[in-house]
């Protein structure tokens, strides 16, 4: 039978979930994620089953959402409380730290440096506890209902990774620390998928490296980075994404 590993792209093993989800060679596609995980917190998944005309369709309609006026974008607020994740953050309005707790100090690094990056979030439709926020009727029309149709492709994916183991940004003014476009974190759910179109911008600093970071955007592969220390007991560590 042929490697699950295709790979390893700069520290990160490239495995076909392909064999995974026919059913072949689950336990060994398992055993290499979790590997993968332990090593670097990533894996790089081929063959995943989300077809690349849907990426590029969901792009397309990203590129499409992201082009309007920012009043029609601010049609669709997120909302000031930062537990309900869903609709427009304008640039500047959200800002990632890191245990940091202190008030003084979170002031500190919010004014530091400016975070430009916009996003637009939304889940599960029918969800009480956070509804979607969307742009009025008529308004980029069919854009909803892109969202809702590549959510649900995701979720497919989602609840089989469970399984296994249970460009606009002036550089200068990144490295001057005056702009920040999602600086280094540790996300808090079990399973990150992650789709990057030829812009990139994810880095992922090896944790036998530091210094140093890995990963390169691809249509046809995702990165996926497991966040399961509480649920493997310190197994897997928490791993930082640098900023995009």
């Amino acid at each position: 039978m042929p490697s699950v590993t295709l790979g390893d792209a700069h520290g990160i093993a490239v495995l076909d979930f392909g064999s995974f989800l026919d059913g072949s060679a689950r336990d060994d596609v398992a055993r290499a994620m979790v590997d993968s995980f332990k090593r670097v917190g990533f894996v790089y998944l081929v063959n995943h089953g989300i077809p690349k005309d849907k990426i590029r369709a969901m792009f397309d309609w990203s590129k499409r959402f992201f082009a309007q006026p920012m009043e029609v974008k601010q049609q669709a607020p997120h909302p000031p409380s930062g537990t309900h994740h869903r609709g427009y953050s304008a640039p500047g309005v959200e800002k990632v730290v890191q245990h940091i707790y202190d008030k003084d100090a979170l002031q500190e690094v919010r004014a530091k440096a400016l975070d430009v990056k916009e996003s637009f979030e939304c889940g599960w439709e029918e969800s009480k506890s956070m509804p979607n926020i969307w742009l009025p009727d008529g308004t980029l029309s069919g854009f909803k209902e892109a969202c809702l149709d590549f959510y649900w492709v995701g979720m497919v994916i989602k609840l089989e990774l469970i399984l296994p183991w249970g460009g606009s940004v002036p550089v200068q003014e990144l490295l001057d620390e005056k702009i920040t476009r999602i600086d280094a974190h540790s996300d808090f759910g079990s399973i990150t998928l992650l789709l990057q179109d030829d812009v990139g911008g994810l880095e992922i600093e090896d944790p036998n490296n530091p210094g140093q970071f890995l990963v390169r955007p691809s249509l046809s592969s995702f990165p996926s980075g497991a966040s399961p220390l509480t649920w493997t007991r310190t197994r897997l560590p928490l791993q930082s994404r640098a900023p995009s």
